[in-house]
């Protein structure tokens, strides 16, 4: 017997294709660009970047290639990526938020990051941290529980429940005291900093901004939290059993495996913020994109409901078991990739699919247009789940990026997984999940692939 049949996956059929953004007119002009970059990147992108292999362009005097091209892809993101940096306006937004740590560092202090954090993002040592995410998971499933029937944000839900599961998973405790002015650091940042202005894109690096007087500020009350929550955490010594029950033990434990060097308490800082808020906003974005195209596939939500009930062993879920729920994890981070553009600048001349690329030029590769390509995928903009399973052939590694590729591939993408798959079996599994709002919605890209708006949801108990 089949997976499918085992657990009532429907057959393909006409697929739901939820609805997106408009493609932007051809005619725009940079200002117009600039413009609609402030409100969603991804608004940006006309007709040809869903089309075509490479866009040549021009921006603020450097040349621009959007690559839509595995070959291209590969040699920018691992054959030559060490001459392609993160771009200023890029750093600009996230060195505030993540100072030094992996996400932003770059040459000999990146690889020396990498290789000292390696150890704690293994699958072993994430299977150490499955008890936190199931957790917090179960605590907020009971606490939904008291809202079925009503109307309920699930996009806030989602991210007070991955916030949770990064306060455990780093530090043992849970958010209850510290979650409230966590969110309220993340929801002014996005608010106020993370979109880039026009003297960001315009001025080099070393030339502040007026907006980067404001970063300066939040960052220095930034840090002074985050070496509170570290504080706490060594206040309150080991946590029993193993040595390495959270990620914290691992970061704090860990040393380059080439020098012995271990991270002072300004990197590991860095690394707390870098690992809590890329990790928890994108596992948040990634469930509620699924939660949504589930409530709008009922269908699919009742065979991922079926496989749940027979992935069920002894009160516990088989991870292995759950290869249909993983694929409508996959498919949703197809559809609304949670890191939805990747920005290079050429360090030196370069040549790419036989096209002269100078020093200084912008290099994009846009997990958006790449996962919807109509080169690229059958049915680009429908919601196929079945694409991720067998007999389906597995997507070309470089036309699939929601964690990246190559060396600097997501540390995390293991962890990310594991925790968006059991957390939404254990959703699904508990509650019967519709939509509310009957109105489009559309998608925006600002730092990540978030919903315009947080719309309302019924759910009910299975």
């Amino acid at each position: 017997m089949s997976i499918a049949e085992a657990y009532d996956i429907p057959a393909p059929r006409v697929p739901l294709v939820p609805p997106s953004p408009p493609r932007a007119p051809q005619s725009m002009n940079v200002l117009g660009r600039i413009s609609a970059m402030r409100k969603s990147v991804i608004g940006t992108w006309g007709q040809r970047a869903y089309e075509e292999d490479i866009i040549q362009g021009r921006f603020f005097g450097h040349g621009s290639f959007i690559l839509n091209t595995p070959d291209a892809i590969r040699h920018v993101l691992v054959d030559n990526y060490e001459n392609y940096t993160r771009t200023p306006p890029g750093i600009r937004v996230l060195r505030p938020v993540l100072g030094e740590g992996l996400l932003i560092a770059e040459g000999r202090a990146w690889k020396h990051q990498r290789r000292t954090l390696a150890p704690a993002f293994t699958p072993r040592a994430v299977t150490t941290l499955i008890p936190h995410m199931i957790a917090a998971t179960d605590e907020t499933i009971a606490k939904l529980g008291s809202s079925c029937g009503g109307p309920v944000d699930l996009r806030e839900a989602m991210q007070r429940m991955t916030l949770e599961i990064a306060g455990r998973t780093m530090f043992s405790f849970g958010m209850e005291r510290h979650g409230a002015a966590l969110r309220d650091f993340v929801m002014e940042y996005g608010a106020r900093l993370a979109r880039p202005h026009f003297l960001d894109l315009l001025l080099p690096l070393n030339w502040p901004t007026p907006q980067d007087f404001s970063r300066a500020r939040f960052r220095k009350r930034w840090t002074a939290f985050v070496a509170m929550l570290m504080a706490e955490r060594r206040a309150a010594g080991k946590t029993a059993g193993a040595p390495s029950s959270d990620l914290f033990d691992l970061m704090d434990a860990a040393r380059d495996p080439e020098t012995g060097q271990a991270f002072s308490d300004e990197q590991l800082g860095d690394q707390v913020a870098t690992m809590i808020l890329a990790g928890h906003e994108t596992t948040a974005t990634a469930l509620f994109w699924s939660l949504y195209l589930l409530a709008l596939d009922p269908e699919t939500q009742d065979a991922v409901a079926s496989e749940v009930k027979g992935a069920t062993v002894n009160g516990g879920l088989d991870l292995e078991r759950l290869k249909f729920t993983r694929a409508v994890v996959d498919e949703t981070m197809r559809l609304y990739p949670p890191a939805f553009l990747i920005a290079r600048a050429a360090l030196a001349p370069d040549q790419i699919a036989g096209l002269p690329v100078k020093k200084g030029d912008v290099i994009l590769i846009a997990p958006w247009l790449l996962h919807r390509h109509e080169k690229l995928w059958r049915d680009p903009n429908a919601f196929v789940p079945q694409r991720f399973m067998a007999p389906e052939p597995a997507p070309d590694r470089f036309a699939y990026l929601p964690f990246g590729v190559g060396a600097r591939v997501c540390i995390g993408a293991h962890f990310a997984l594991v925790e968006a798959t059991l957390a939404l079996a254990k959703m699904i599994g508990a509650f019967r999940v519709e939509l509310l709002d009957k109105a489009p919605l559309m998608p925006i890209g600002i730092v990540t692939t978030q919903p315009e708006r947080s719309p309302m949801f019924r759910i009910m108990p299975r």
